[in-house]
């Protein structure tokens, strides 16, 4: 039985995080994986590319970025208008054992054949290959053969990633007049559009879909998109002010969710946590109002706060308590920001000494005013508790950074867990969290995972998902080596904000829990109750060991 093609379609997403996505997926992975997106303007150029001759611009000069990559083949571009397909597979039979130069030209013909069959059902049957020139041609046996298809690929131990560029209704101008495409001066490059096959981005994305699935996968695919209207812009750095009200609940009504719980219906028994603030926790809470510190334990209301504190574990969230986005599920308050308190990793450090913390969670708002993120402050806070107490586990929740290498200031002081949320699936993260990214998530989680950080993440459940999107997005995160998965529900902090679609059993919730563990996920925390600081002293301690054995950070 083949195993299933997991296809997402990703959107728009710049080159740099797709590259650490399918890094990712190539090196952690063991499943069936096609990402389909766009990219904005950039040229890709490969080990043995001819850049003095085949570079013809300044890149910067015509808003594209120039990368380096590990494939095969010369320089090309990736743009607007071109779907970029990356099959991650396994290839299978010979290629698991030789990994020679044979494996990588079946695939490639494979791949070849994949695109020449979608043009064909897309009404271009004269597609083809040139002897001696890879990707996909138009009119192969005349005087005038045209490109309408980069392929460059990269197998290893009988695993593919890179994958193909097909033109639908590209700016050729980059191809044709900035760059020699591929190193082929003497050839053509064309479009569906220019050759006069006028179809839309999904059209073509399924077609593709149907196809692949049949060539590596036997037709068996689980597929998650993400919104077809989601842009590249509205990854804006600030979306404050904007709110949850009518545009989030129309986006939630364009993709597929309309039903809703009441706001007046009352919670299941399950979730009404019975909160007991007893001495130990009101003397913390004491120090913390002491030392000028939010805790996202109390301001987001958390029904496990006494049993957290008690226990040794309290999240702390720096870098003040207004964020530049204005997420649906989020309370947080998203006025204009203040400059970060420079006393802030001192008062912190000294918050985790006083409460004698074992664990401490660092979250933080979106900085997407600040240049690096805020990222140089949190690094300072980690520093800051380790010279006071360094046997305190240090975990941070981070925001995506934009996608930046500011991520890399984090990095570079090794927190002992690194906590980014992809909060929900693919086909509601517009809705759900407009000013991020389904892809931009999994690139920072795998990036942390290069780094050989212990890795975490964490998603909300009752927001209009189905089961089946959970079990995918779980896999999603096993295939990028995520440690350490936190399930919980999605309670609505007040009426501005996204309904309740649905209250999910706990037995729904075991369900997860044991799919992620079957996936190769080291701890999977996963109840109604669960928030993304819960048992994270407990979850660490499971998953560190897994996570060193594989390659982690000590």
């Amino acid at each position: 039985m083949s195993a299933p093609l997991r296809v997402r379609w990703l959107g728009a997403v710049p080159y740099s995080e797709a590259l650490a996505l399918q890094e990712s997926l190539f090196a952690n992975g063991t499943e069936q994986h096609l990402l389909l997106l766009t990219h904005p303007h950039v040229f890709t150029y490969g080990p043995n590319a001819d850049l003095a001759r085949n570079l013809k611009c300044d890149p910067q000069e015509v808003g594209a970025d120039l990368l380096a990559v590990n494939r095969g083949g010369d320089i090309t571009y990736h743009g607007p208008g071109q779907l970029v397909a990356y099959p991650i597979l396994n290839l299978g039979g010979k290629a698991n054992l030789a990994n020679g130069p044979a494996d990588s030209v079946a695939h490639v013909c494979k791949v070849e054949q994949v695109v020449i069959d979608t043009l064909a059902e897309l009404g271009l049957p004269n597609a083809g290959r040139l002897d001696g020139f890879p990707g996909v041609w138009l009119d192969v046996d005349t005087p005038n053969p045209r490109k309408i298809c980069a392929i460059g690929v990269r197998v290893s131990r009988g695993r593919s990633m890179h994958g193909l560029a097909l033109n639908v209704n590209t700016d050729l101008a980059y191809m044709r007049d900035h760059i020699i495409p591929c190193g082929i001066g003497d050839r053509a490059v064309t479009s569906l559009h220019e050759e006069g096959i006028e179809v839309d981005m999904q059209k073509v994305v399924d077609t593709l879909v149907a196809v692949a699935s049949r060539t590596w996968s036997d037709g068996l695919l689980e597929r998650q998109d993400v919104a077809w209207k989601h842009r590249t812009e509205d990854l804006a750095p600030f979306s404050r002010g904007m709110g949850p009200g009518t545009r989030a609940l129309h986006r939630l009504g364009a993709a597929g969710v309309s039903e809703s719980v009441a706001i007046s219906e009352r919670k299941p028994e399950w979730l009404r946590p019975k909160v007991v603030h007893g001495e130990e926790v009101m003397s913390l809470k004491r120090t913390i109002g002491d030392l000028g510190l939010v805790t996202v334990c109390e301001e987001a209301g958390c029904p496990n706060l006494s049993e957290c504190w008690s226990q040794g574990t309290a999240t702390l969230m720096v870098l003040g308590e207004r964020c530049t986005r204005a997420c649906g599920f989020c309370l947080v308050d998203t006025r204009k920001p203040e400059l970060p308190a420079v006393d802030e990793p001192q008062r912190v450090a000294e918050a985790a000494m006083r409460m004698n913390l074992a664990h401490v969670v660092l979250t933080m708002v979106a900085r997407d005013d600040l240049a690096d993120d805020g990222m140089e402050h949190m690094a300072r806070c980690v520093e800051a508790i380790r010279a006071v107490r360094p046997e305190t586990r240090v975990e941070t929740l981070i925001s995506d950074c934009r996608g930046s290498s500011s991520l890399e200031v984090l990095i570079a002081v090794r927190p002992d867990v690194l906590n980014h949320n992809i909060e929900t699936v693919p086909r509601l993260q517009r809705a759900v969290r407009p000013s991020a990214g389904y892809a931009r998530s999994l690139s920072v989680l795998a990036r942390s995972k290069k780094a050989g950080l212990v890795t975490k993440s964490g998603i909300i459940v009752g927001m209009g998902e189905t089961d089946d999107e959970v079990c995918g997005v779980l896999a999603d995160l096993a295939g990028v080596g995520v440690d350490i998965v936190t399930i919980g529900q999605y309670l609505r902090p007040t009426s501005n904000h996204l309904p309740v679609h649905r209250w999910v059993e706990p037995s729904v919730f075991d369900a997860y829990a044991e799919l992620g563990r079957e996936l190769g996920i080291a701890h999977v925390e996963s109840s109604p109750l669960t928030r993304s600081s819960y048992h994270a002293r407990e979850a660490a301690e499971a998953a560190e060991p897994v996570a060193v054995s594989i390659g982690g950070r000590r």
